[in-house]
């Protein structure tokens, strides 16, 4: 397949920021793809943009010609893209573009988009939904917020369809409780609640929804959290501002170790993502270990560690530092090598997390993406259209497999 255009647009996220679209022409027709933006950024992560994001559809557009040379007939084939435009653009371009390309080439061999990566594809990934956030995805509510970024809930049923209708379920639970506690806010970034409650008044809630909704259908229901721990460490200690326990409030790097196992036990969190800084593979692998042996079942995962790099992935291989990664697209921009990274992971048994971004956009790829591959879990959020749109795509595949 060749292509007779290529172009890109401006369009808003979620947010109302600047991202990008992506346009590709073909004989059979025009395929655009676009690219979110995240607001909590690991330090790691490529770019977004070169400069801004009208300089990079600028780039698109004097390499469109060159581009149009080019002929697509199979997923790797992305590399003579990625060859020619190295450096020239950012993460955010690079990946919508790419999915532009495979949108078209999928239309053009009438398949589906994940057939095209992965005909063999028959897992669908299970939902990991942000019911309560906090750090950088929420506002103060009367001054307060909890440190941790996401408290999530994870329904683990045999039907992807049925594990949305619980996470739902579980958000307006969470909503409910907040309301007669008169400690919620507006919804936040990601469409989750806002509230003035510490990472463990939170955690106490969604502890009692996972045991509420366990009872009602019989099903397995896994909570986890988001620490982002880099947002509230100062590069000696990391300084929560909304914690009760006067002391430790100012936790040195062994303490937040012992701090979150402790809150793993108590709250029965199969979860934990980024629960130390971004540079701390020694103390991520320090935390893998104990928690291997105190929680077998709970999954250490990297996000801003490993920002989609397979480079700091092989680092946090060598260092046991993690057992699941996050797999957020838009950091890196290659598709290539992301799955390379899932290719690495599956090999060494670790899980496989497909994540959206806090500045989303209608494009329903993310599913596609997440099912090709594979992946273990997909975050996508619960409610907001932008957020909906992957989770309807995903329900569709699941009917479809039968």
């Amino acid at each position: 397949m060749r292509l007779k255009e290529v172009c890109g647009k401006v369009i808003l996220d979620s947010r109302r920021e600047k991202t990008i679209q992506a346009i590709v022409k073909t004989e059979k027709g025009v395929f655009t793809a676009s690219s979110p933006s995240g607001k909590s950024k690991g330090r790691n992560e490529k770019p977004a943009f070169i400069k801004n994001v009208e300089n990079d559809i600028e780039t698109i557009r004097n390499f469109s010609e060159k581009i149009s040379e080019l002929n697509f007939g199979e997923f790797s084939d992305l590399s003579k893209m990625e060859n020619m435009l190295r450096g020239k653009i950012g993460a955010n371009t690079l990946f919508a573009l790419e999915t532009a390309v495979l949108k078209a080439l999928a239309s053009d061999r009438k398949e589906g988009l994940w057939q095209l990566i992965n005909p063999r594809a028959k897992k669908i990934p299970f939902p990991a939904g942000n019911c309560i956030g906090g750090g950088l995805h929420s506002q103060l509510v009367r001054g307060l917020k909890p440190d941790f970024q996401e408290f999530l809930i994870m329904p683990k049923t045999n039907r992807f369809s049925d594990n949305v209708f619980l996470m739902r379920k579980a958000w307006k639970i969470c909503g409910e409780e907040l309301k007669v506690r008169r400690a919620e806010g507006k919804l936040n970034d990601e469409n989750a609640f806002s509230t003035c409650l510490s990472n463990e008044e939170v955690l106490e809630i969604m502890q009692r929804v996972k045991e509420e909704l366990e009872e009602q259908v019989g099903k397995e229901i896994y909570i986890g959290a988001d620490i982002a721990a880099s947002s509230f460490y100062t590069g000696l200690i990391y300084n929560y501002k909304n914690f009760k326990i006067k002391d430790k409030k100012r936790l040195n790097k062994k303490e937040q170790a012992d701090y979150i196992l402790d809150l793993v036990d108590k709250y029965n969190i199969d979860y934990i993502e980024d629960p130390l800084q971004e540079e701390d593979f020694l103390g991520f692998s320090y935390l893998r270990g104990k928690m291997v042996r105190a929680r077998p079942t709970s999954i250490i995962v990297g996000d801003d560690l490993t920002v989609s790099s397979l480079d700091r992935f092989k680092k946090a291989l060598n260092m046991k530092s993690i057992n699941a990664i996050i797999l957020k697209p838009n950091q890196t921009g290659s598709l290539l090598e992301i799955a390379e990274i899932v290719r690495l992971a599956k090999k060494y048994a670790l899980k496989t997390v497909m994540s959206h971004r806090s500045g989303e956009t209608f494009d329903n790829a993310l599913a596609d993406l997440s099912f090709a591959f594979q992946t273990d879990y997909i975050k996508t959020g619960i409610t907001g259209k932008e957020r909906e749109a992957k989770l309807r795509r995903l329900i569709e595949i699941e009917k479809n497999m039968g």
